[in-house]
């Protein structure tokens, strides 16, 4: 099968041909139909990886085998089913209840895609604790983008647990802010977009936000002019961002008391303030794609409301083009691999 691989000898990504693999305990054998890729999988080959290994970590696709072990948990040969990709963890534990990161009951959680191979391959094995079963409202071609961008935006919304009228910035309107504009229109809050690409910021407005602001080209006004068109500033700001710069614009955009959600990794420590905390001039809170039990929610919530990204449909071929565009910042979509 077709495999696109980081080659981490020459530091590139390529395309290799490698033995379809072998059901073992508690697996599914799945038919990839999409796989996207992210920015954290461009985090990841900045690390470097030891030996070659697949990319990707956002997956869907049809279920081809089952192992015995995993018979009777829920799935048959031919659903659609989307994934998540933490594996050689519990599912049990405490910390597998926060995040299977945090597994107590082994010293190497693995990551599909990063520390073993992951989804831009034609097969894959999937363990069936991680997998949910995809509406019939959700296309398995795009869904993939859902596993891992959209999971994380709807996690991070729905913990602001806010009311509907509400306001909200989503500070960063790239994928997962694209994504968690519509969750947050779909849970009938307030929605201000927040980044310094226009692109963006047009996108987010496609997508329903009442306002958009460039922290940018908008410096010395943004923040004043969202304070006042939300009342005296947002319940919550969540930052979908990486860059430092956009946590600690975020918080002079809240109202006392107001949620700042952390979402993107920072490349530093944040700057945090413990009398503005203890004072209740913010709160903090943090959120991911979470753990598997999570997952369905999501799924069902998305597939209700038809949130869906704009994709750009490529072939397995094209993976190493994709990735120069995602580092060159020409990426204006999801792209998404699908196989025949």
């Amino acid at each position: 099968m077709k495999a696109g691989q980081w080659d981490a000898q020459n530091k590139k990504v390529v395309i290799n041909d490698i033995p379809i693999p072998e059901l073992g305990k508690d697996q599914l054998l799945v038919k990839i139909k999409s796989a996207s890729l992210c920015h954290s999988d461009l985090m990841s080959l900045a690390r470097g990886h030891g030996d070659t290994v697949t990319m990707g970590h956002e997956g869907a696709g049809v279920i081809e085998k089952i192992h015995s072990s995993a018979e009777g948990k829920g799935f048959k040969v031919g659903d659609a089913i989307g994934f998540n990709y933490f594996i050689n963890v519990c599912y049990e534990c405490d910390g597998c209840q926060i995040h299977n990161s945090r597994c107590e009951n082994t010293n190497l959680p693995m990551c599909q895609g990063f520390h073993t191979n992951g989804f831009f391959q034609e097969y894959v094995l999937v363990d069936y604790h991680t997998a949910v079963v995809l509406p019939p409202e959700i296309d398995v071609r795009r869904a993939s983008p859902l596993f891992c961008a959209g999971i994380t935006a709807f996690n991070a919304i729905d913990s602001c647990e806010l009311h509907p009228g509400q306001w909200i910035a989503i500070v960063g309107c790239g994928g997962l802010g694209q994504y968690a504009v519509q969750y947050a229109k779909a849970m009938q809050y307030n929605v201000i977009g927040v980044d310094i690409s226009d692109d963006s910021l047009d996108s987010a407005k496609e997508y329903g936000a009442d306002a958009v602001f460039n922290s940018k080209t908008q410096a010395d006004t943004y923040v004043d002019e969202i304070r006042k068109l939300s009342g005296k500033g947002v319940h919550a700001a969540a930052v979908f961002s990486g860059a430092n710069a956009a946590f600690d614009g975020a918080i002079p955009l809240l109202r006392t008391n107001g949620l700042l959600m952390v979402v993107g990794i920072a490349l530093e420590p944040l700057q945090i303030n413990t009398l503005d905390l203890i004072t209740g001039r913010y709160r903090i809170k943090a959120d991911s794609t979470g753990v598997p039990r999570r997952m369905s929610k999501a799924v069902a919530f998305t597939a209700k409301n038809n949130i869906q990204l704009n994709v750009d449909f490529r072939k397995i071929e094209d993976l190493p083009a994709m990735v120069d565009d995602m580092k060159n910042g020409k990426a204006r979509q999801r792209q998404v691999v699908t196989f025949d």
